[in-house]
């Protein structure tokens, strides 16, 4: 079932729209099967409901799969003046996948996350530009929070969740071989991208 553009922004506006936060067991799993191994995501929903339904709606519909990870970028091999850990994803469309609308920018200034190790993120170009394309962080990187100076707009990523299992999965794909373009040589494949349960009702329409 392939959820139409006004179902998410019907999600958004329920997300917006929460009474208060959700409590920690409220808090959705997605697990991911790769060819490198099994991941288990814990989605900060309380924190960044945006992010997090946004996710879900691409997962739910089965968006992920086939997709691959695709990009490394390794902090000891990187020129950037800012350099960070991290494993890039996207949906068989590539990472550009507009599919479905871009969403706002949670910044972690206003949602109290940080990009340590196992934080899940969205890959953006500039504020609210954020599709489908998601990364992974292996080791604590603060210069992708707000404020930090791997973006030059400074507005940082939006971190809405965590590996609960599998961070060394993410590490040993980060590892993996790639070209001079930080490309994985091959794509390490997604098999599928699966929530625990129900779609949290923050996140329906």
């Amino acid at each position: 079932m392939r959820i139409k553009a006004a179902t998410i922004m019907g999600a958004f506006a329920l997300a917006a729209c929460a009474t208060g936060p959700a409590a920690a067991s409220d808090n959705p799993r997605v697990t991911l099967e790769t060819d490198a191994g099994r991941m288990v995501l814990e989605l900060a929903l309380d924190k960044a409901p945006l992010s997090t339904c946004n996710f879900l709606a691409y997962a739910t519909d089965g968006d992920y799969d086939g997709g691959s990870f695709f990009r490394t970028v390794v902090r000891a091999t990187n020129a950037n003046p800012n350099p960070i850990d991290v494993i890039q994803a996207a949906t068989p469309r590539g990472s550009d996948d507009d599919s479905r609308p871009s969403i706002p920018l949670e910044r972690t200034r206003d949602t109290g996350l940080s990009h340590v190790a196992g934080v899940i993120s969205m890959a953006r170009d500039g504020p609210d530009t954020a599709t489908s394309s998601f990364f992974i962080v292996t080791q604590d990187t603060p210069s992708l929070d707000f404020g930090g100076g791997r973006n030059p707009d400074g507005q940082g990523f939006a971190a809405f969740g965590r590996l609960v299992e599998g961070l060394d999965v993410a590490r040993r794909i980060q590892m993996s071989p790639a070209d001079g373009e930080e490309q994985l040589t091959p794509p390490v494949t997604i098999r599928s991208a699966r929530i625990e349960g129900e779609v949290p009702e923050q996140c329906r329409p």
